[in-house]
């Protein structure tokens, strides 16, 4: 059985490869590889989150939960480019490349760090320049994911809890998640653990959700 995705060291053999990230404002051509998510092309859920998040501040901390080989990460360092983004993944081949698309396009205030499931920096981060443990912290002024879904609710719970609680008190978090792998159930259960969620877009079978910490303010109508 083929290792997946979010093991830290992909077993599957090294096949690089590229894949467009194209939006309305913004096209990049990224490098990719076997033993990451989504290789053969920007996969339709990330397009939908970032077809649909609001302009990430401007300046600040940006986080990138799960970052893959950057495409999130690249799109939030290229429409804020005062702030600091931050990408992190527990796959060391993806971090990576990120590392590497980041360099490509000159967005050097994207930097990117090898985690463990438990939010703390990886013992190997590989080349490059890696972000501290301080980094890690925040609080972040955003937060955008494309979480791992099929990692088993335990997993991907611990994760949820650890990141998103690294939000500043004015931080929005925007995950999407597709609906028939539990858009729905996911948030009832972040609002059962002080993390209230609200529905902010629906596409082509994703739900983009927006999360803040409990006792946060909403924004302004």
């Amino acid at each position: 059985m083929a290792q997946h995705y979010f093991d830290s060291d992909p077993g599957a053999a090294s096949r690089p490869s590229t894949a467009d990230l194209v939006l309305p404002d913004l096209h990049l051509r990224l490098h990719t590889d076997r033993g990451v998510f989504s290789p053969d092309k920007v996969d339709l859920g990330t397009r939908v989150l970032l077809e649909s998040v609001p302009a990430p501040p401007a300046e600040g901390r940006l986080l990138d939960l799960g970052c893959g080989y950057g495409p999130v990460s690249l799109t939030m360092a290229a429409r804020a480019r005062r702030s600091r983004v931050l990408g992190v993944d527990v796959n060391a081949r993806a971090v990576g490349l990120a590392r590497r698309n980041a360099a490509e396009h000159g967005l050097a205030h994207a930097r990117f760090a090898v985690v463990g499931p438990e939010g703390g920096l990886a013992v190997e981060q590989g080349p490059g320049d890696a972000p501290t443990a301080e980094d890690l912290l925040g609080p972040f002024d955003a937060i955008w994911s494309n979480p791992p879904i099929r990692v088993g609710k335990g997993v991907l719970h611990s994760m949820l809890r650890t990141w998103l609680n690294r939000l500043t008190p004015e931080g929005v978090a925007h995950l999407v998640v597709q609906r028939h792998l539990g858009s729905d159930s996911l948030q009832k259960w972040l609002d059962s653990q002080g993390l209230p969620a609200e529905r902010v877009a629906s596409r082509a079978g994703f739900r983009v959700l927006a999360v803040r910490r409990a006792g946060d303010p909403a924004p302004a109508p």
